[in-house]
C-alpha cells in the first residue's frame, strides 16, 4: 500500500534516500577538494574537479526535487543518479591523480565527463517526456 501511495505522489520508486545522500556526500567532498586546492595543493585541475562535484551535487538535488513532482519520476531520478555517478568518476579520478601522482585510472575522467554530458541530455529528455503536476 505504501508503494502505491509513494507512486501516486510522484516520488521516485527506487531508494529515494540514495540521491540526497549521495548528493550530500558529493557536495561535502567538493567543498573539501576546494579547500585542499586553495590551501594545500596548487592545482587548477583539482579546483575544476571540486567545482564539477559541488555543482553537479546541487543539480542532482534539484533534479530529485523535480522528480518528486513529476508524473514520470524514474527518468528524472535516472538523470540525477547518472549525474552523481559521472561527477564522482570525473572528480574522483582527478583528485586521486593529484594526491597520488598515479595515472592508473586516467581513463575514468573522460568516461565521467561523457557521463555528465549524457546526464544533462537525459535531463532534456525527461523534460520532453514528462509533465510536472
Amino acid at each position: 500500500m505504501a508503494a502505491s501511495d509513494d507512486n501516486e505522489k510522484g516520488a521516485p520508486r527506487s531508494a529515494p534516500f540514495l540521491i540526497p545522500l549521495w548528493a550530500g556526500l558529493a557536495g561535502a567532498a567538493g567543498v573539501g577538494l576546494s579547500a585542499a586546492a586553495a590551501h594545500k595543493v596548487d592545482s587548477p585541475a583539482l579546483s575544476v574537479a571540486a567545482t564539477i562535484l559541488t555543482l553537479h551535487a546541487t543539480a542532482a538535488l534539484a533534479i530529485f526535487a523535480v522528480a518528486a513532482r513529476s508524473a514520470r519520476p524514474t527518468v528524472w531520478s535516472a538523470a540525477a543518479l547518472l549525474m552523481l555517478f559521472a561527477a564522482s568518476l570525473f572528480s574522483g579520478e582527478i583528485a586521486f591523480y593529484t594526491f597520488t601522482d598515479n595515472a592508473s585510472f586516467q581513463f575514468l575522467a573522460p568516461i565521467g565527463g561523457t557521463g555528465l554530458i549524457a546526464s544533462w541530455l537525459l535531463v532534456a529528455v525527461a523534460g520532453l517526456v514528462s509533465r510536472v503536476r
